[in-house]
């Protein structure tokens, strides 16, 4: 049985969670939705939403991973048996998300290595706005079958590098991330040092900076911080749990996850800088947008080529924005395969590098259907399902499982174990993880379902109502019953001698590194009444 993986150290770990954290939602949704908020008045609002919600979930699931050295679906069932379909559903629904989410890589890859066309588009905004249409020949709707050959060769460039990134699990993304957090960061204040010395960037950055005091009486704005924060933190979809399983016994969970969380708020502003400076500067402020495919891929290149009077300085700035993309998809999307691979190999016992094979070899099959002509209609829908739906159900579900099915004191105590300087107080992880996070939650999910049946009749985005219910809602299904469905096969397997692990809270700790073999070949924590039953046999 191979040793379980382990962080080098405590940096390590807080580089990886970074990287997973920060990803393309924080370069291109997060400038949106301050663009449609007012600016300062939603960077204010996230802050709130940031420290009231997403720093006690993100220290809850590292706190709780780490303790049982498990991923997802072993975590939630060491927190409550009957828990264990959440850990499913939140494992369920990452395997979705980084079927399409490779294909956004796969974008960011093509749009880098054709950058050089920009030098050739100098003030001709129409020609780098068609660039993106052009070479995914999509149709924006659910019809057309072929698929690209330069996207499918993009495409399996980017399973190639996730794999290449998590193939020894925490070993090889502990040197990969030393990279892919640092390069983005670099990239985004090269270009923040153009966006500012434009003329007109200061009226960007007012706009991005300056709250807009009418902009608090806007419900959505709540909404959109709230739901920004929960997306953008990694959490509810067992990645943090994978990351958290690798964490030494002598991690400070507490300073960790604020470290992390600000470490993410930090690079989004940043973007936001670049953003707003650099539409400032190209008098463009008006076409930002909240959506992401079209702020990266039809917005800002029309931007590159306005940058300067030059093509191949223009062409240059779009390869440095593409590949500063491209650093940040990386880490996002090698940390879901990550997530997926290590719940399901603590599972059912299996070789970790054996699972995250299998998981990219499937997961890149399904996706060649985003890649097809009707690839952004059918990602389009099915991204909504995955993170206006499902994802928010899992958070309120998690919440429920550990602040009403389980001793809160004790994941309290886990988070503040080795803190020196640094304690988070009970009250906080009490009132958010009990109360104000699901019942916040819960207003999210009811706002996204007032929006679709109530404003838009029950229809997302115009598409066949067909297709919604089979990339929408079936798939929405196979994700909360994929726990149940798993559990027919576990007790079939028992039947032929499989052996589950005992997880439980009170049992003593696996030290990281090391692993305890239980009679089906797994790693296990075992609990104080099986070792008086080993005793009563001798």
């Amino acid at each position: 049985m191979e040793k379980r993986s382990q962080w080098s150290s405590r940096f390590t770990f807080i580089l990886a969670a970074i990287g997973s954290a920060v990803g393309l939602g924080n370069a291109w949704r997060f400038p949106g939705l301050a663009n449609k908020h007012g600016g300062g008045t939603f960077l204010l609002v996230y802050l709130v939403a940031m420290v009231v919600m997403g720093i006690p979930l993100l220290m809850m699931e590292i706190s709780i991973s780490r303790k049982f050295r498990k991923g997802a679906i072993e975590s939630m069932r060491g927190i409550n048996k009957k828990c264990e379909p959440i850990g499913w559903a939140a494992t369920s629904n990452a395997f979705v998300i980084v079927c399409y989410y490779s294909v956004v890589f796969a974008w960011v890859i093509m749009m880098f290595v054709n950058s050089w066309q920009f030098a050739g588009m100098t003030h001709n905004a129409e020609a780098a706005q068609n660039l993106f249409f052009n070479l995914t020949q999509t149709t924006g709707a659910i019809e057309g079958s072929m698929i690209p050959g330069e996207l499918l060769v993009c495409l399996l460039v980017a399973w190639g590098c996730i794999f290449f990134c998590i193939r020894n699990g925490a070993s090889s993304v502990g040197k990969v991330v030393k990279f892919t957090v640092f390069a983005p960061v670099v990239l985004l204040v090269i270009m923040a040092v153009k966006g500012c010395t434009m003329d007109g960037a200061g009226e960007g950055l007012a706009k991005f900076f300056i709250p807009d005091m009418a902009a608090f009486s806007d419900p959505s704005l709540w909404v959109d911080a709230i739901g920004q924060v929960f997306y953008s933190l990694s959490i509810m979809m067992a990645i943090m749990f994978a990351y958290g399983s690798y964490v030494g016994d002598d991690a400070d969970v507490a300073m960790d996850a604020v470290i992390i969380a600000f470490s993410d708020m930090a690079i989004s502003v940043l973007s936001g800088i670049v953003m707003f400076s650099t539409m400032g500067g190209t008098h463009m402020l008006d076409k930002i947008t909240e959506s992401g495919v079209a702020t990266a891929f039809i917005v800002y290149p029309q931007a590159i080529v306005n940058l300067t009077d030059i093509g191949w300085l223009n062409a240059a700035f779009g390869a440095v924005f593409y590949l500063m993309l491209i650093t940040l998809a990386i880490d996002s999307a090698f940390s879901i395969v990550e997530g997926v691979s290590a719940a399901i190999s603590d599972k059912f016992h299996l070789k970790p590098k054996t699972v995250t094979i299998a998981v990219c070899a499937i997961c890149g099959i399904i996706s060649l259907l985003f890649i097809s002509q009707a690839g952004l209609a059918w990602l389009d829908i099915v991204d909504n399902w995955t993170n206006q739906i499902n994802l928010i159900i899992i958070g309120v579900l998690e919440c429920i499982a550990v602040g009403w099915l389980f001793d809160l004191r004790k994941v309290h105590n886990e988070v503040n174990r080795n803190t020196k300087n640094f304690k988070a107080p009970y009250w906080w992880l009490f009132g958010s993880i009990k109360i104000v996070s699901p019942l916040l939650l819960t207003a999210l999910f009811v706002w996204n379902m007032i929006d679709l049946f109530g404003n838009k009749g029950g229809s997302y985005g115009g598409y066949p109502m067909w297709a919604q219910i089979c990339a929408g809602w079936i798939v929405s299904g196979l994700v909360f019953i994929s726990g149940f469905i798993a559990r027919a096969i576990i007790n079939k397997k028992k039947k032929k001698g499989f052996a589950e692990d005992e997880v439980y809270w009170d049992a003593p700790a696996v030290p990281a590194g090391k692993v305890s073999v239980s009679k089906a070949g797994g790693s296990s924590v075992s609990h104080s009444k099986n070792k008086k039953k080993s005793k009563k046999r001798k």
